[in-house]
């Protein structure tokens, strides 16, 4: 088992553990890191031979695992590609978040969001579970382009309610509310997930490397792979959604009591909006589910039940 995941069975038992862990491994500095100071750090780790059985009292040891954490993929031990890595992606996806919910024209908001979308998208191959069983070539090949035919979806879906809003003038109030302001929301949120289950898919209809409390790899199972897809898109589907539903409802109430004065007063209430919900949804979503996952033997492929007695295993969930 890798480092980083056994880093995450010691310290992320809990969703509390787990939040305080991301709000840390998000931290943008760590972008400065050089891949030479990655590599060693991770050679350091990796000969260490500390087993990580209790929580990590050491500052240095555990800044080292924080940069370990926010670089290296843990199955492929490659370095991340700095716009692909955790600390990333909240200064990426803000300004698209942002832009995309201003709502000026259709055609602007599919760019936008077509730009989001495929930011996220490549943010999800770098970071999923990297042990699919199948020809390499034919997984990836498969994974662009079922990514782009999602993205575009996704896009389309996106600016439909602008769209609409355009081309049917709607005179009653609580219906341009929906349209405008409380369908986006759920929009974006489920084509977010959408997308990452497209992408992801090799990993449910070719399995995931399943391992014993020691690291063994005992099998493949799709139903990990299932379990792991699904517990990603559910999380970028609540990152995401209420990214976007918060701060529209925030705002919306602001322009009903008048509170903000003048439209540049109102756009900053706006943009704080934005930037608080995202910035504290991010370590939230990535918190809501182990890292290094759990999945009971009993519910297993037969051929892995023959093969451990383990009654539970532990798989890479990917973000």
């Amino acid at each position: 088992m890798d480092a980083n995941l056994r880093f995450w069975r010691a310290e992320g038992q809990s969703f509390f553990q787990r939040f305080l862990l991301w709000a840390d491994v998000l931290d943008p500095l760590l972008l400065l890191k050089s891949a030479d100071e990655i590599r060693t750090t991770r050679l350091l780790i990796q000969n260490s031979g500390k087993t990580l059985n209790e929580p990590i009292q050491n500052d240095e040891t555990r800044q080292a695992f924080l940069l370990s954490l926010s670089s290296v993929h843990p199955d492929t031990d490659k370095i991340i590609p700095h716009i692909f890595r955790p600390p990333a992606f909240l200064p990426i996806c803000l300004p698209l978040v942002i832009v995309s919910s201003l709502q000026v024209q259709a055609k602007q908001t599919f760019f936008c969001q077509f730009v989001l979308h495929t930011y996220t998208t490549g943010f999800t191959l770098f970071n999923g579970n990297g042990t699919a069983k199948a020809e390499e070539y034919s997984v990836q090949q498969k994974q662009v382009v079922c990514g782009l035919g999602a993205i575009s979806y996704a896009a389309c879906i996106g600016a439909f309610p602008l769209f609409f809003m355009n081309r049917y003038t709607l005179k009653n109030s609580l219906m341009q509310l929906v349209v405008r302001k409380l369908l986006p929301a759920p929009l974006l949120g489920l084509m977010s997930a959408f997308t990452v289950a497209v992408v992801r898919s090799p990993e449910f209809e070719n399995g995931i490397e399943v391992m014993d409390r020691n690291g063994k790899v005992v099998g493949v199972s799709q139903k990990a792979g299932e379990k792991a897809v699904k517990e990603t898109a559910l999380s970028r589907a609540v990152l995401f959604g209420t990214a976007f539903f918060l701060p529209a409802v925030i705002t919306y109430f602001l322009e009903r009591k008048k509170f903000a004065k003048t439209p540049r007063a109102l756009a900053s209430v706006r943009m704080f909006a934005f930037t608080s919900v995202l910035a504290g949804m991010l370590p939230v979503s990535l918190s809501m589910f182990p890292q290094c996952g759990e999945i009971k033997r009993a519910d297993l492929e037969p051929e892995i039940l023959s093969s451990t007695e383990e009654t539970e295993l532990f798989y890479n969930r990917g973000i």
